[in-house]
């Protein structure tokens, strides 16, 4: 049940998906009977690749079992970073001086290649560069601030450390501790942006469908057979891309995905005076709990507050309010402002917390971005067509694509335990 002082009028679905352009219907349309490459997922990872595939002159067919974007790519925090879990220094610990340099310049290049098709494409997404802060939620997270921003301004990022005392020039909330100030990072509207992607490759040629679900592969001889709910398309490759939403169709990659569920609100129109008290500069924030929240004031001045509210099979409902309440532990001066829009999705975690990209036989992947997925899908679906395409491969595709260590076929059972031990580590993080 929401939280008794939230009101309960709230619109269960994605704020951006209810204020974004309309994407033409491909629903119904006739599919072909054979492609190049069939492309499995529609979100920013699937269409990039589609859009880069019909630039190079191949026949691309692209399936989609709800309707383009109806993933993470349009339910996301709308927050455009570089970056992975670790940082450079810990790249280069676990994979070596030659690969764990390439593997944070690959980053870089990511969220620039992104900015640079916003601006190439003219695409009007409300696209902000004003840096984030990452925010120590105990007192001991300082410290691991302050030595990463010795490792990011080492390897040419610009990044600071803010004190506690001098929090008030970032941002209105005294629920922190201190924190890391990175440039180079942005905010958008990830439904704009992908409505932009996606027009991007329908101009590029690309073969786009909506509401047809890839069922099965198999091989015929050197061709490989895509059985879809509405019929077969005989494929020279195969491109999964299909995140947190992998499932039988790629029982392999499916054992090595985590979807785990991320949750977000949207307040109503906040007045002027408030937004710029909340974010004076308008940045984005994270903050550094493992239940971690995640939030900014979008350019209409609504705070989209979200998080891991729950590890545990849920409800929009039951998460808004958790939501709700952290919101105000954060921002206590948003009492009295309705929520407006609330919704949920999955996030596509991997064991090693890394983004992968590999083929085997004739099928390639990209997924399991681990919260960095609006800079790094789109451009790691670039890369895997350019790749298909007979180009060199990325330094990503150098890891080991580990499986999940325990009994799993795609239903996570075992986080809800996972989750428990995150949350004492937090309340330890707290008593700090």
């Amino acid at each position: 049940m929401a939280d008794a002082n939230l009101n309960g009028d709230f619109e269960r679905r994605p704020y951006w998906q209810a204020t974004m352009p309309a994407i033409p219907d491909r629903r119904g349309r006739a599919l072909p009977s054979s492609a190049d490459v069939v492309v499995v997922g529609g979100g920013y990872t699937g269409v990039a690749a589609a859009r880069r595939l019909a630039q190079l002159g191949k026949q691309v067919t692209l399936l989609e079992a709800h309707h383009l974007g109806w993933g993470a790519s349009t339910r996301n925090g709308g927050i455009i970073h570089a970056g992975y879990t670790w940082g450079p220094s810990e790249l280069v610990k676990r994979y070596g001086p030659a690969t764990g340099p390439a593997l944070f310049a690959e980053t870089l290049e990511a969220y620039r290649f992104v900015t640079d098709v916003i601006r190439d494409e003219g695409i009007d997404c409300e696209f902000r560069e004003r840096g984030h802060l990452e925010l120590a939620y105990g007192r001991a997270h300082v410290p691991h601030l302050e030595e990463a921003c010795v490792d990011l301004t080492r390897a040419g990022v610009e990044a600071t450390v803010v004190p506690k005392e001098r929090l008030h020039e970032e941002i209105g909330s005294d629920a922190y501790h201190g924190a890391l100030a990175v440039e180079g990072s942005g905010l958008l509207h990830p439904g704009k942006w992908f409505a932009g992607l996606a027009a991007s490759a329908d101009r590029a040629g690309a073969d786009l469908h909506e509401g047809v679900r890839a069922r099965r592969l198999r091989r015929n001889g050197p061709r490989l057979v895509v059985e879809t709910d509405r019929g077969s398309i005989v494929a020279g490759q195969v491109l999964v891309a299909t995140n947190g939403y992998t499932d039988r169709f790629a029982p392999t990659l499916r054992r090595r995905m985590l979807p785990i569920g991320s949750y977000i609100v949207a307040t109503e129109p906040l007045p002027a005076d408030l937004a710029a008290e909340l974010s004076p500069k308008g940045r984005a924030f994270f903050d550094t709990k493992n239940f971690l929240y995640y939030w900014h004031v979008s350019a209409d001045r609504r705070m989209i507050f979200g998080g891991r509210a729950s590890f545990i099979p849920t409800s929009v409902d039951r998460t808004a309010g958790i939501l709700y309440r952290g919101m105000l532990t954060v921002h206590p001066q948003l009492a009295g402002y309705r929520v407006e829009y609330a919704w949920g999705g999955n996030v596509g975690f991997t064991v090693d917390r890394m983004p992968h990209i590999g083929r085997f036989g004739g099928v390639a992947y990209a997924m399991g971005y681990c919260g960095t997925g609006v800079a790094m899908s789109t451009w790691l679906g670039t890369r895997a067509a350019e790749w298909l395409a007979g180009g060199e491969p990325p330094a990503l595709a150098r890891l080991r694509f580990p499986l999940v260590p325990a009994p799993y076929e795609g239903r996570p059972w075992f986080l809800p335990f996972v989750g428990e031990w995150y949350r004492l580590q937090d309340r330890l993080a707290a008593r700090s």
